[in-house]
């Protein structure tokens, strides 16, 4: 009798936590079968109220926004090996953090990688590498994609590396080549079936359709994370540069984005400096998380209660909602003289926030493209912060720990006015120069449930972000339609792509 009344209870208590479990991954909006949790199923819908802020270009039809793109054609299984890898190095990440999973499958310029053992980064390589000689003999850019691969992120590459589907070969005569460059924001997240170039594309073809243009759209996207401007312009010099486009367009503006260019000194208490929450999170509840909704609310709760635990003691209260901005210490911001914040002028030595380097990396972009008779364009950059923004801890949190974090001590008012800055200049460098721009910041709305991080779009921000992109890039096109200069023969002989064999290499760092 004990042992049945025992094994009944245990049994209520197993079907009570599967029915919570699955309760959970319904309300979070998990996968009902992930096992482990592949991440949320982030949302795809987008409010009408956020959509009409977009302005369509003429002949537009709202209703194709609802319409996806068809299947990438060259999307295949990830090797198991890569997986078993992947899963490896996640579950055994270097203490500093500097080695990510997917590094294992990019492909190292070997220039810049030199003797891996040196490298902060490559030096904890899991045992292997892959490595590619640059054309040009030069370091950057430090990596590219494999080409024809499908990554364990869930990146989809083609022949030359690049997010997306195939590249037209040969290039027809009436296609007209578009080719986004940039960081990660231009890349868009991995794990999107469609990036937001993609997208674009799609609506380029369909409006071109419904005026009976004879005319194909190829936009490609050549971005990729964790790079600047000296290195986006070494990917137009040597990856760009050969398949001839018609447009390249410049999407960057945060990874040179530091702000204590404008202060005047920085704090010097480390003690202030926001908590870590994932340090008070014991190891198996971490990795317990990974696979159960459950315990992934419990560790939340945990970390929540460590901010404002940490809140408490850094304000001598604690904060009404953990989901405002963390309490910072002062700091003094110093303006540049004679510099106008409303009209920057663009020859100012040693502008803010990196603008005079990022600058002459876009002469050299534009300088390039010239020669071989490419328009080039420049976008504005997003950034998901204003003066009070409070955010939900749980659904926002990576936009809470970059604020807060990633770019301590800095206050959300200064993030906000500095990002205002950078755009106006982009735009002004984009007027002097005689550049089309496209305004990503003013048509998008500051949404948080659009947003993954601060910067990076969700399933339904990449989608709203690919919309944005379309209607400004369909002027564009029709004023280089009317002026005849696109679409263009594509060069005879054609140019060879600028494919890569990666080559596998050893490497033993202990």
């Amino acid at each position: 009798m004990v042992l049945r009344n025992a094994l009944l209870v245990l049994g209520s208590i197993l079907v009570t936590t599967i029915m919570a479990e699955a309760t959970v991954r319904v309300i979070d909006g998990y996968r009902f079968l992930a096992f482990p949790l592949d991440g949320t199923a982030e949302p795809t819908e987008v409010p009408a109220q956020w959509l009409d802020k977009v302005a369509l270009a003429p002949g537009v039809d709202r209703a194709w926004f609802a319409d996806d793109p068809p299947p990438l054609p060259n999307r295949k299984p990830v090797p198991e090996d890569w997986l078993r890898l992947f899963r490896q190095i996640e579950n055994n990440p270097p203490s500093d953090g500097s080695f990510r999973a997917i590094d294992a499958f990019r492909a190292w310029n070997a220039k810049y990688a030199g003797d891996p053992c040196q490298n902060r980064v490559l030096r904890h390589a899991p045992g292997q590498l892959y490595f590619y000689d640059p054309v040009d003999g030069g370091a950057l850019p430090p990596y590219r994609f494999p080409p024809n691969a499908a990554l364990p992120n869930l990146l989809v590459t083609n022949q030359i590396g690049w997010r997306g589907a195939p590249i037209e070969v040969p290039r027809q005569p009436r296609t007209v080549r578009i080719v986004f460059v940039g960081s990660s924001v231009a890349m868009d997240a991995p794990h999107l079936p469609f990036g937001f170039t993609e997208r674009a594309g799609y609506w380029l073809n369909r409006w071109a359709a419904s005026k009976k243009l004879d005319i194909r759209f190829e936009v490609l996207n050549a971005g990729r994370e964790s790079i600047g401007s000296r290195e986006i312009a070494a990917v137009v010099a040597t990856e760009v540069l050969p398949l001839r486009p018609d447009l390249v367009v410049y999407h960057e503006g945060g990874n040179q984005f530091r702000l204590e260019s404008i202060v005047e000194k920085m704090p010097a208490d480390e003690a202030a400096r926001p908590p870590q929450p994932q340090a008070s999170i014991p190891d198996w509840l971490q990795t317990a998380a990974r696979y159960s909704a459950l315990a992934t609310r419990f560790s939340t709760a945990l970390r929540i209660a460590g901010i404002e635990a940490a809140n408490a003691a850094a304000s001598g209260a604690s904060s009404a909602n953990s989901g405002a901005e963390w309490p910072k210490p002062d700091y003094r911001i110093a303006w540049p003289a004679g510099l106008d914040e409303a009209d920057p002028d663009l020859d100012y030595p040693n502008l803010p926030v990196s603008l005079s380097i990022i600058q002459r990396d876009l002469d050299r972009i534009r300088g390039n493209l010239d020669e071989i008779g490419a328009q080039f364009t420049l976008t504005s950059f997003i950034w998901m912060v204003k003066d009070g923004l409070v955010l939900d801890p749980v659904r926002h949190r990576y936009i809470i720990d970059q604020l807060n974090i990633a770019n301590y001590p800095f206050h959300y008012r200064d993030i906000e006015r500095l990002a205002a800055f950078q755009n106006r200049l982009l735009a002004k460098y984009a007027r002097i120069h005689g550049l089309a721009f496209i305004d990503f910041a003013r048509d998008m709305p500051r949404e948080p449930d659009l947003f993954i991080d601060a910067v990076h779009t969700n399933k339904a921000g990449s989608r709203l972000k690919g919309w944005v992109a379309f209607n400004q890039l369909v002027p564009i096109v029709e004023k280089h339609l009317a002026a005849g200069d696109w679409p263009k023969l594509p060069p005879e002989p054609p140019p060879a792509l600028p494919t890569f064999s990666p080559r596998q290499v050893s490497v033993s760092c202990q």
